[in-house]
């Protein structure tokens, strides 16, 4: 077995609970979130060699998620059991306003997560090392371990890709605008949405968020704009992506569907804004089913979709 897969992502996963909107809303489907467990499975989907680094509960919940990834052929080798911590947990819920989260994961297994060197060593083989905003909101121990893992990967030579995910309930917004721009200035692929750039830029204009993005480091942003579709840029270049029509339903973890299945493409020789077009399609049709992974497609769903 190589020494690492060719994308590692790096964050929390969570056992998600969703509320069906059917009926009187008293139902609820067990399955998975994270963000950036979401893309790797997103990557693995579309036939990327992918791997997580996490921590997990020595609890029922952690076995769901080895068993997950397992099944889903995302390299487990650095994740981490602790026997004193918990798996966290997500709550969707929906009303006319759309869905809404409520977690349990203050003092989760991975938020606990610290840098050694087998976990480094791990993040430095891969060619591409993916964590977001969330990897590093969920406690200091966890944004010292994700900084370490950049250092590593950069000082590697090896390149780094972080979505913003801004979540207010974990971290403050000014302290939530300095440490994830101040990520971002390190990586070379920046995956930001539209809402949060909003906030965290103080910008509302698509294309002077991406610019903003571009000033900081990275040689490449995608803009993720929901409904609105997407912005793929270079220094030299900037393509806009229309959205795609579909049938939705639920909108949850789009973004870390294009996030995996954008990296997927890159790594498999695709230019940007080729690689762009398949993530906006892959994108839009993971939100045709509930929960995070659920609707993730397969790479002939998404090329059929291409082709309408």
């Amino acid at each position: 077995m190589a020494l690492s897969p060719d994308l590692v992502c790096m964050g929390e996963p969570l056992i998600e609970f969703s509320q069906r909107k059917e009926g009187d809303g008293k139902t609820w489907s067990q399955g998975f979130g994270g963000d950036t467990s979401n893309a790797a499975i997103a990557a693995a989907r579309q036939g990327a060699s992918a791997g997580y680094v996490t921590g997990i509960g020595a609890d029922p919940f952690g076995d769901l998620f080895l068993r997950l990834w397992r099944e889903e052929a995302v390299d487990t080798r650095e994740v981490r059991r602790n026997a004193d911590a918990f798996t966290g947990v997500n709550f969707i819920s929906y009303d006319e306003h759309g869905h809404h989260f409520s977690y349990i994961r203050k003092g989760s297994a991975a938020s606990l997560l610290a840098a050694d060197a087998a976990l480094l060593t791990y993040v430095a083989a891969a060619k591409i090392l993916h964590v977001s905003g969330i990897s590093q909101a969920i406690s200091g121990t966890a944004r010292d371990c994700v900084t370490a893992a950049i250092k590593a990967a950069r000082s590697a030579g090896r390149q780094t890709s972080y979505d913003t995910n801004l979540r207010l309930r974990l971290w403050p917004l000014e302290t939530a605008r300095e440490v994830i721009h101040l990520a971002v200035a390190q990586c070379d692929i920046a995956l930001p949405s539209l809402d949060d750039s909003i906030q965290l830029t103080g910008l509302e204009v698509p294309d002077r968020i991406v610019d903003f993005y571009l000033g900081l480091g990275p040689s490449l942003v995608a803009l993720k704009m929901g409904e609105r579709g997407a912005i793929v840029a270079t220094r030299d270049e900037r393509q806009r992506l229309p959205p795609i029509e579909v049938s939705s339903v639920d909108a949850t973890g789009a973004g870390d569907a294009f996030d995996g299945s954008f990296l997927a493409r890159l790594l498999a020789g695709d230019d940007p804004f080729t690689a762009g077009r398949y993530a906006n399609a892959a994108a839009a049709l993971s939100t045709t089913g509930y929960g995070a992974i659920g609707a993730i497609p397969r790479p002939e769903a998404v090329r059929k979709l291409l082709t309408r």
